[in-house]
């Protein structure tokens, strides 16, 4: 399981990397455009991605087996009070986190060990309810959501006339080898 999460870590920076490239095509009221999406436009879609890995980064920071690795990093991201909150309205600032965000979840994949994905995480859900899970099942939830949104993206994307290109995991694994 350790090296498909890191594969997971590495598509994660590869599908972002050349998302933002294509978005960054549009003009700035064309990506804060409401598009009638879940999340109202491209920029709405983006920072919830963003602000869904920040909540789920500080929760694994709070447990044992993942502190040293995200505490202090995790200092240089704003807490974000709501899903669907827009932390950067700027282009370029929401990029340049993005990046750096991409970065502490690649660096915090060096440290997955099978013991550690199979360690519990205790956190509160957004409305207070105490859940537990093992890290690596949140993991795998963690990377799924980003899909899930990305995929929203790319059509909204392609809804302004911006071709997203190849979004597929293959063609990552395909330029690896």
């Amino acid at each position: 399981m350790v090296e498909y999460l890191q594969r997971m870590a590495r598509y994660n920076r590869w599908m972002n990397e050349r998302l933002f490239a294509r978005v960054k095509e549009l003009p700035a009221d064309a990506i804060a455009e409401d598009r009638d999406a879940f999340f109202g436009s491209i920029l709405g879609t983006l920072n919830h991605i963003l602000i869904a890995d920040i909540l789920w980064l500080h929760r694994f920071a709070a447990s044992s087996g993942c502190r040293d690795a995200l505490a202090h990093p995790l200092t240089e991201y704003p807490t974000p009070a709501r899903l669907n909150e827009i932390l950067f309205d700027d282009f370029a600032e929401l990029t340049e986190n993005r990046r750096s965000l991409d970065g502490l979840i690649l660096e915090f994949s060096e440290t997955w060990t099978d013991r550690l994905l199979n360690e519990p995480v205790r956190y509160r859900t957004m409305k207070g309810e105490k859940q537990e899970r093992a890290l690596g099942d949140l993991l795998q939830h963690l990377f799924n959501h980003q899909t899930h949104h990305r995929g929203q993206a790319t059509t909204l994307l392609f809804q302004a006339g911006i071709d997203p290109g190849p979004t597929d995991l293959l063609f990552m694994m395909m330029e690896e080898s």
